[in-house]
């Protein structure tokens, strides 16, 4: 039995979406998450804020796709007539969803609609295009810690070497004990993180699916070559190009492409792949040993500090681009992030070192260019 802390760790989006719900502008929010990370629950606790009139459509439910596979207007309309809000929970489910949601927005006036989905291909496919400059979308991810640190609950266990161990899905931060931790995960692995890519792929490729992903948990942090992962996998190229399409949409997976001005000595094909959560990677190679006796301790740092990053800045409503940075020569820079035409190169290290000759060449080649360097002491950064 898994002993858990009763909480809800309020999360930093919570007041935007209920803000942009109140503005109706445009008519639908959609959230974007993987499974597990609370998006039922966030969004049960925004209908209880709201006291709208509000119809809750759960599209893992096979009644609810039976009810509405093939409706039309007319049906639609009296689906909705005697609510303010609906919310269509797991929506990727339910039978073109896409053109219910595009019917609503066109000749359902006055609605509130909230739609969320751990798979943005499954929607993107039906939704997005159809919805253009009618939709907002937001993405859940699993908790920030930022959003631990804002917290008066007593959590289990706040230590970055936790964190790096066993990630930051919710039921992971408020579990208590290590077997059960891994636990949790491993189910998480084979009931979530696989079902959902294999519903696009077919449970027929499972086996392949998971030599991929296992060969992506042991390259965390280095340079990834699509056609050595065909071989390693034994998956030809254009099939591993598709899978990782669809696990980067499952958001299981983050990739970085290479920054590149065209310089001549600098890569520009490689890319790096990263984990959503870290304590997924650890459990697809089921290694939850204790943080000083690890060695992938600065992989897996990089990787928590650049899914971090790209939390902060999402919720905050940046727009960040994000790379790595190498030269032919070997010289690297961690991460590179470009914002409003700002360049900022971030080494990210487990211990505290002097500023990089990676950083000092791309800043030489880069002028006004920031320098962050980012250490356990104080991983939001600080500038040299």
């Amino acid at each position: 039995m898994i002993l858990c802390v009763p909480m809800e760790i309020k999360r930093i989006i919570e007041k935007q979406l209920v803000q942009h719900i109140l503005k109706q502008n445009p008519p639908i929010l959609i959230l974007y998450g993987p499974r597990r990370v609370g998006k039922t629950t966030l969004t049960e606790i925004i209908v209880s804020q709201l006291k709208f009139r509000t119809k809750m459509v759960y599209g893992d439910d096979p009644d609810v796709q039976r009810e509405l596979a093939g409706i039309g207007l007319t049906g639609i309309q009296q689906y909705v007539a005697q609510y303010d809000l609906v919310v269509f929970d797991e929506a990727q489910y339910i039978p073109n969803i896409g053109g219910i949601l595009k019917l609503i927005a066109d000749h359902v006036k006055g609605k509130k609609i909230l739609v969320t989905g751990s798979s943005s291909l499954d929607i993107a496919k039906t939704v997005l295009e159809p919805l253009t400059g009618r939709k907002k979308v937001w993405y859940l991810y699993p908790i920030a810690d930022e959003e631990v640190r804002d917290t008066t609950i007593q959590i289990p266990e706040t230590t970055l070497s936790s964190y790096l161990r066993f990630g930051m899905y919710p039921v992971v931060l408020t579990t208590f004990g290590e077997e059960e931790k891994g636990a949790y995960l491993r189910q998480l692995l084979e009931d979530y993180v696989y079902k959902d890519a294999l519903r696009i792929v077919g449970e027929r490729n499972r086996e392949p699916v998971r030599r991929l992903l296992i060969a992506l948990a042991y390259q965390v942090g280095q340079e990834v070559s699509y056609t050595e992962l065909s071989r390693t996998v034994g998956l030809d190229y254009k099939t591993v190009m598709k899978y990782l399409d669809i696990l980067e949409e499952c958001f299981v997976l983050l990739r970085l492409p290479a920054f590149s001005r065209n310089m001549r000595t600098e890569l520009r094909k490689s890319r790096k792949i990263y984990f959503v959560d870290v304590g997924i990677r650890n459990a697809l190679v089921d290694y939850f040993v204790p943080f000083d006796k690890r060695n992938d301790r600065g992989s897996l740092w990089e990787n928590w500090v650049i899914m971090e990053r790209t939390k902060h800045d999402h919720y905050a409503q940046r727009s960040v681009k994000r790379y790595f940075w190498r030269t032919h020569d070997q010289k690297e820079v961690d991460l590179i992030e470009e914002e409003a035409g700002q360049l900022t190169a971030v080494e990210i290290k487990w211990n505290r070192t002097s500023q990089t000759v990676g950083q000092h060449t791309f800043c030489t080649q880069y002028p006004g260019s920031n320098a962050l360097f980012i250490d356990r002491e104080s991983y939001r950064g600080k500038e040299d």
